[in-house]
Parts: C-alpha cells; sequence; structure tokens
C-alpha cells in the first residue's frame, strides 16, 4: 500500500530521468572544456620553458649595444635598465640629490657625498684624490659617467686602466688588440683616461658576462683571469683557466668578481692587477703589497706611504658563510624569479634588502621584518666598531702630526708611519666594501679590531 503511494507517476519520472541525463552531460562538457583549457595552457607554457627566448636578432661577438641585445631578451634588458633606480638602505645605496648641470659636468641628477657624511674620510686619504670627491655608489647604469665626470679627474691623472670595470671594454679592447683580448688590455691600460673613453660607450652589458653564442656565462676582465691564476697557482693548480675550469654556480660569482675586487696600477704601464698571489684575505694582500713595495701616495699629513683598498666585496664575500655554503653573489643580488613558465635571472642589480622574498626567503624561512632587521644589526654594529677605527686612526693621524711639528726625524717617524699603513688600509677595507660588514661579519670585525690595534700601537711607537 505505501509503496503505491511514494511511486512517482511514469511521466515525472521521465522528466527527472532527463533532468538528470542533461545536467551530467551539462558537467561532462565543462569539465572537458576545463580539462582541454589547462592542457592546452600546460602545453604552451612547456613550449615557453623550452624556447627561453625569440631570436629577433642575431647576436655576435661584437654586439655591443645592450638595447640589440634587449631585442632577444626583453625581459632580463627590463630589469638591466631599472639599476638606474636610486634607493637608500640604512647603511648602504644612494639617494638621487638634484644638481645643477654645467658645461663640464652635466650629470643634473648625483649620490650624496661621504665625505660631506663624515669629514675624517678627507683626514684619512689627504693628498689622494678620493678626499676631492667620494660619494656612494649608484647602479650599474651609472657606472661610466659617475666615474668620467668625477671631481679625481681634475685632482688627478687617471690612466686608461680605470676602464675596465667602468665601462663595457671587451668589444674595445678586441678591436684594440686586434682580436686579442689581452694585447687590447695592455693597450689601454697605458693611455690616459681622456683617450680611452673615446673608445667606450656603454657601461657594463650583456656582453661582458655572456656568449653571445650560447648566453653562457663568462669572464672578459684580463685583471679577473690572471688574478684567479694567480691565486690558483698559489694552492697549487698551475693553468688555471676559468672560463674552462669554473663550474657554473663558481661562474655566477666569478662574473660579479670580475670588477667588485681590490687591485692595484702595477708599475709605469699601469696593469691592472688583483694581488690574489698569496690568498684572498686582507693580511695575504697586505703582505703581497709589502713584498712589492706597493703604495698608492704619500699621506700628505704624515708622509706615511699608505694605500687605498677599492672594493674588495669578492675578498669579502670569501670569508662569508655564503661563500662557504655554495651561495653566489647572482643569488642574492640577481635572484631567479618566475615570469610566467620562465625562470630567470633578475637582471635589476641591487641590495638584497630591497629584494628580501625573491633574495632572502628562498633560503631562509623568516619573516621580512625579521631578516632585515639581522641585516641591520650585523651592519650597524660593524658600522659602529668601524668609528671606533676610524677615530683611532685620527687619534695617530694628528699624534704623527704633531711628532713632524715638534722636529722628530723621518727616522723616528718610520715605526708610526708603518702602523698609519696598516691601520689605514685595514679600516678601509671595511669602508670600501659595499656591505658594511653583512659579506663576512666576523672577519670584518676582526679586521677593524686589527685596525685599533695597529693605530695604537703606532701612537706607542712615538712615545
Amino acid at each position: 500500500m505505501s509503496e503505491s503511494i511514494n511511486e512517482k507517476p511514469p511521466a515525472a519520472r521521465t522528466w527527472s530521468t532527463r533532468k538528470f541525463v542533461l545536467i551530467t552531460a551539462l558537467i561532462a562538457t565543462l569539465g572537458a572544456i576545463a580539462g582541454a583549457a589547462l592542457l592546452i595552457n600546460i602545453f604552451e607554457r612547456k613550449q615557453e620553458g623550452r624556447n627561453p627566448f625569440y631570436r629577433v636578432v642575431d647576436l655576435t661577438d661584437e654586439t655591443e649595444d645592450p638595447e640589440v641585445w634587449g631585442k632577444n631578451f626583453p625581459l632580463q634588458y627590463d630589469g638591466y635598465k631599472r639599476t638606474v633606480d636610486q634607493i637608500r638602505t640604512r647603511y648602504g645605496g644612494s639617494e638621487a640629490l638634484p644638481r645643477s648641470p654645467t658645461q663640464a659636468d652635466p650629470r643634473s641628477v648625483v649620490a650624496q657625498s661621504k665625505l660631506e657624511e663624515d669629514p675624517r674620510l678627507k683626514a684619512m686619504w689627504a693628498g689622494y684624490a678620493f678626499s676631492k670627491d667620494f660619494r656612494e655608489e649608484r647602479g650599474h647604469a651609472y657606472m661610466l659617467d659617475d666615474q668620467t665626470f668625477t671631481e679625481r679627474q681634475q685632482a688627478a691623472q687617471q690612466p686608461g686602466t680605470c676602464m675596465q670595470c667602468h665601462a663595457s671594454v671587451y668589444v674595445p679592447y678586441k678591436k684594440l688588440g686586434g682580436g686579442d683580448l689581452i694585447k687590447g688590455f695592455e693597450a689601454m691600460n697605458q693611455m690616459s683616461y681622456t683617450e680611452a673613453r673615446k673608445l667606450v660607450e656603454h657601461p657594463v652589458g650583456c656582453i661582458d658576462c655572456h656568449d653571445p653564442s650560447n648566453m653562457q656565462l663568462r669572464v672578459t676582465r684580463p685583471g679577473f683571469i690572471e688574478g684567479m691564476a694567480a691565486l690558483k697557482a698559489s694552492q697549487g693548480i698551475a693553468n688555471y683557466d676559468v672560463n674552462k675550469m669554473a663550474t657554473r654556480q663558481e661562474m655566477r660569482a666569478f662574473v660579479c668578481g670580475q670588477c667588485h675586487v681590490e687591485y692595484y696600477f702595477k708599475g709605469p704601464e699601469k696593469r691592472l692587477v688583483y694581488p690574489w698571489q698569496k690568498g684572498l684575505k686582507i693580511d695575504d694582500i697586505m703582505a703581497y703589497y709589502d713584498e712589492v713595495k706597493q703604495k698608492d701616495w704619500t699621506h700628505a699629513d704624515t708622509g706615511a706611504p699608505v694605500l687605498k683598498a677599492q672594493h674588495p666585496e669578492f675578498e669579502m664575500w670569501n670569508q662569508g658563510i655564503h661563500a662557504r655554503s655554495g651561495v653566489a653573489c647572482a643569488d642574492c643580488h640577481m635572484p631567479y624569479k618566475r615570469v610566467g613558465a620562465l625562470k630567470i635571472s633578475d637582471h635589476h642589480v641591487r641590495s638584497p634588502l630591497l629584494n628580501i622574498n625573491l633574495a632572502c626567503q628562498t633560503c631562509h624561512k623568516w619573516s621580512e621584518e625579521e631578516l632585515k632587521a639581522r641585516v641591520e644589526t650585523i651592519q650597524e654594529r660593524t658600522f659602529k666598531l668601524r668609528n671606533v677605527a676610524m677615530d683611532a686612526l685620527m687619534d695617530l693621524i694628528n699624534d704623527i702630526k704633531a711628532a713632524k711639528a715638534a722636529g722628530k726625524t723621518d727616522e723616528q717617524l718610520a715605526g708610526a708611519q708603518d702602523f698609519q699603513r696598516l691601520a689605514q688600509f685595514y679600516l678601509d677595507f671595511v669602508e670600501a666594501e659595499n656591505s658594511t660588514g653583512f659579506h663576512a661579519p666576523q672577519e670584518a670585525a676582526r679586521i677593524l679590531g686589527e685596525s685599533i690595534d695597529f693605530s695604537r700601537k703606532g701612537q706607542k711607537a712615538l712615545r
């Protein structure tokens, strides 16, 4: 009886069945469309992955203009162009300061003067061109203009050697050397800066780090090629060729180390030499300089034969935990990023503090605030210790000046002058290195501690 009451009429059963079939068909159709769209998307992304760039122009070993390379690699070129950005971090980077252009210096924007921020630098570099003009470094886009128009050019005659790391020189070197990179390098070293400047057109470009035939990284700076060969020879490895023997990950640091290093100009031919014959640590470099009796200038106030540290980022990074862990410069300053299905290196080269998500959080699973605080704590402590070392050096310089004024002979001052040479170079090694201690915190602290000790020993030598 109950079954007969609940049973639907035949017409109603037919409609329910049709409704079920229609809904099922609709769902199946939508599912098929979605599945097809997903497969098409995956296929397109795989195709993009197989073809990392579309060849719009043919690149050769003489294609110097980055804009031409950018036609094949627009994503990388967009990042490269952004190195014009001027953003300051707490202890680095640069602000864009307006200036009135002149005929001699057409720049309308410059970075802030470090000499004005800390006048003690003028005393440290008294008698040297850096005491006339020294500003915060700007991005790669400015490297040629800032070197061309610095007031240091008026203070002292600069050699063509400077061009190795302030311009795209691979093609000019090859042309100058009749196809021989090293001969072109040697010829340009001996030119005046003004003569060499006429031969270059661009700041560092794509061709300086990439082989146009296959886009592999390569080292094009003779100073680094010879420096690494000397370093490896000191480790028992003969005839080291960085372009043939380095690993791909090593090259991600070496292409940056081509220029971010300590160096000096050797002899009247002004050959650019990286002083790595005994090792990369400051003590090794100092031992080499003492052995070859190198001095960059005579200090104007004390008569000491002193040295100017350049920008030894590569050497300091080599003493730190990131280098020991196999992390290269590009991993932090040019981290990988995703653009569609493509994985590329971010060519907007900058401080990792301005790109913590990609630069740091790939490895460190902490918040951006925590990671930034850790870095700034290291830099704050380094900067405080740097100021203590700077004060100690000023005390030594003032004491030697006073001793000279009181009539002490050169022989009586020699011991204190030697300590000034040491104290100044050790302090400058951290000062000129652009991480404020972050690349190797303990090594930076050790070096500054040694500098303070040298200054105090210099003062004692005058007693």
